[in-house]
């Protein structure tokens, strides 16, 4: 659900000149903009190295839920997958901003009871540690998704009519998924003072991308 999310945004933004998609199966959109890697292997890239190169950014929406899973296979498909690309993107792309999404209440210590917000700590603070020109940790609560979205997950899409509530009750537990997207694209253009970027950055950025949109809408 994020990643076709934050494709749509991506697409629809005037900043964004091209887009790389890599996953398992097509994600069956049709865009001038849009070019896709479908591959089975998410632990080697050598073989399409070539194809990495020249990116200014990438958006990594990758992600399980651990309910069910021991802490190695969580391990496994959380940190070992998402530093298998990482270590290949910031030695091909230095130049590269790597925003990784998340979730809210990561535990960056890496010392506490819950075994996924550990792992996810770890992912979080490893990325800062490689040659990127930044990298930031996006870390959501509850998305609201985008209409019309086919991956939208069901739970998501009925919580979501109630989201203006959630904002008012929860606003540091709550986002929605344009302002995710926009947010990313902000951050890869311009930055943000922290690496941790939480619901309310998320707003605050999204709000300062429209900004932009307008001015740039303007100048145009």
């Amino acid at each position: 659900m994020v990643g076709e999310g934050v494709l749509h945004v991506a697409l629809g933004e005037p900043a964004v000149g091209s887009v790389l998609v890599i996953g398992r199966r097509s994600c069956d959109v049709h865009h001038l903009k849009l070019t896709e890697l479908v591959r089975d292997d998410f632990f080697d890239y050598a073989d399409v190295e070539d194809r990495l190169r020249g990116y200014d950014a990438c958006f990594f929406c990758l992600g399980v839920s651990s309910i069910g899973m021991n802490e190695k296979d969580y391990t496994r498909v959380t940190y070992d997958l998402t530093m298998a690309a990482a270590r290949v993107l910031s030695r091909l792309n230095p130049g590269m901003t790597f925003c990784y999404v998340s979730g809210a209440g990561t535990d960056g210590t890496e010392k506490g009871r819950s075994m996924w917000a550990r792992v996810k700590g770890k992912t979080e603070n490893d990325l800062a540690k490689l040659p990127f020109k930044a990298s930031y940790a996006f870390r959501p609560g509850f998305i609201k998704p985008i209409k019309g979205l086919r991956h939208a997950f069901t739970f998501a899409r009925i919580l979501g009519a109630a989201y203006p509530a959630w904002k008012t009750l929860f606003p540091r537990y709550v986002c929605t998924l344009e302002d995710l997207g926009l947010a990313m694209v902000q951050v890869a253009r311009e930055g943000s003072p922290a690496p941790i970027v939480e619901c309310e950055d998320i707003a605050r950025l999204a709000a300062r991308r429209r900004e932009r949109q307008i001015g740039d809408s303007e100048t145009r």
